[in-house]
């Protein structure tokens, strides 16, 4: 008997819905995510698999826009399936899901190397009111974005020529997107690089400063990605290792220095603060903002002070606006803001939210976000 259970073709919604696949060798974890998404009317979930196995076999059929995929499972674990899953079917989008043990971050980590969209912290215990409510939120949330921007990224077919004008089974062409505006890069030559990121952003960090030149070197630099404890710390190893720079979490009181990176630790927001001739990181465990802890726009308001014109700002892929306000106000004291496009991002929410708001000075694909910013921190404004 096969280990899938599924809904008949039938049964299933219209295409406008997003199609999910569920992964997991937890009945109860499928049950309980199951009854979630049942509940919603633009989610049909195509597939519930109890290992990595079963998934690979049934993928190619079903097709589904987003794939959640546990890490740890008999038969096949979720690192081993995930480039089969991807292979089999390359427009899925697959979303981790795992505790939170350090083991578990290694991988999820490792998993967005490979191709995954993003990860879900899953609760210890689903017998926690306030953590399963957690759980799902993040994981609706982010089965939304994922999901919806896939569906943006592929081709509409017209079927109502009577209506349109347009033969049927052609390809609609999608509305011009209002043109943005771009202001002037700062005079002044950037003495820190703060970067945002959330969805599709440890792929896109490591990519990011990957490629960054040692202009880098001159200035220190400090990120917000929307992550996790534990997490956020396996981030700062990955990122030390292909950048080749020394980079780690921010620690309370740790004073910046060029040429190194500060990830903000995860369950807090991570502030800076002028220390006679020193700025010192600030840990501070205030509330939310943007839903979101550590959050973006914090970290760039508690920079404005301390460095004004002399900022350079970069917002990369993530659901949601945090990171708009906080740019905005960069840009008002002089600052420099360039932004991920929407062809390379995961989710345009972050940039597109900061590229919107007319802040920017450019708004580039991830490939050439590292030459932008190298340039404009060795003072070449080309």
């Amino acid at each position: 008997m096969s280990a899938l259970e599924k809904k008949p073709p039938s049964e299933r919604g219209s295409g406008e819905k997003i199609t999910i696949m569920i992964v997991d060798d937890s009945v109860v974890i499928r049950g309980l995510i199951g009854r979630w998404l049942d509940a919603l009317p633009d989610m049909d979930i195509v597939a519930r698999c109890r290992n990595g196995q079963d998934a690979v076999d049934q993928v190619a059929r079903v097709k589904p826009d987003v794939v959640i995929l546990d890490i740890e499972m008999p038969v096949m674990d979720g690192l081993t399936a995930l480039p089969k899953i991807l292979a089999a079917s390359p427009g899925s989008r697959v979303l981790m899901a795992s505790t939170l043990t350090h083991r578990n971050a290694s991988v999820s980590i490792k998993a967005l190397t490979l191709g995954a969209t993003d990860y879900v912290p899953k609760p210890e215990s689903t017998r926690s009111g306030h953590a399963s409510e957690e759980f799902q939120r993040e994981l609706v949330d982010k089965i939304r974005a994922v999901g919806q921007a896939r569906k943006r990224a592929a081709p509409r077919r017209v079927f109502a020529a009577e209506k349109t004008g347009i033969a049927k089974g052609t390809i609609a062409e999608t509305p011009a997107a209002p043109a943005l505006e771009y202001k002037p890069a700062s005079n002044v030559q950037p003495r820190i690089l703060a970067v945002g990121s959330s969805t599709g952003g440890p792929k896109a960090l490591f990519d990011f400063f990957e490629a960054l030149s040692p202009s880098l070197d001159s200035v220190p630099v400090v990120i917000t990605q929307h992550m996790p404890p534990t997490f956020t710390a396996i981030l700062a190893e990955h990122l030390a290792g292909c950048s080749n720079r020394t980079c780690i979490e921010g620690e309370e009181g740790m004073a910046l220095e060029p040429g190194k990176i500060y990830v903000a630790p995860g369950g807090t927001h991570m502030l800076l603060k002028k220390d006679g001739t020193s700025v010192r990181i600030h840990l501070d465990d205030g509330p939310k903002v943007n839903f979101c802890k550590p959050a973006v726009d914090p970290m760039l308001d508690s920079l404005v002070p301390i460095y004004g014109s002399a900022m350079l700002v970069c917002i990369l892929t993530g659901m949601g606006h945090d990171g708009r306000d906080g740019a905005a106000r960069v840009q008002a004291q002089g600052g420099t803001v360039i932004a991920q496009d929407e062809e390379t991002s995961v989710v345009w929410g972050m940039p597109g939210a900061v590229a919107q708001a007319g802040i920017c000075h450019k708004v580039l694909p991830l490939q050439q976000l590292p030459q932008a910013a190298s340039q404009l921190i060795q003072g070449r404004r080309a």
